[in-house]
């Protein structure tokens, strides 16, 4: 599987669902930089994340994308820091809530889930 050109991509990530991983390495930055490293391991895959989209998607024939990716969004939004998140979005440029800086950051990690797991064998992203 390719990844996007001149793009960086967390591992396994195709750049298929998202294609700007920007917000989710600045997220890791600023963690780091205030001395967070926990959040930065809470915002990482974990074999239980690619357990629980198997189990999402086993009995499935089809699952809509963004279902899908709302589904996982709920699940991870709980491992994301809410001001570590508005940080790392205000240093982008990026003019919005805590909240929604939070959901943002649990959604690229979902989008990661998603393109790791066709990576894997896990699901297939058509």
């Amino acid at each position: 599987m390719e990844k996007p050109k001149n793009k960086k991509t967390p591992p396994f990530a195709s750049g298929k669902v998202v294609d700007n991983y920007d917000l989710l390495f600045t997220y890791w930055r600023v963690a780091r930089e205030q001395g967070r490293e926990d959040l930065v391991d809470k915002a990482m895959l974990k074999d239980e994340d690619y357990t629980r989209l198997r189990e999402i998607v086993a009995n499935k024939t089809r699952i809509n994308l963004w279902d899908l990716l709302e589904e996982l969004t709920d699940i991870f939004i709980d491992r994301i820091d809410e001001d570590i998140a508005y940080m790392a979005a205000s240093r982008l440029g990026y003019n919005i809530s805590r909240g929604d800086a939070r959901r943002l950051v649990a959604r690229l990690m979902a989008a990661w889930l998603i393109e790791a797991g066709e990576y894997w064998n896990v699901v297939k992203i058509t």
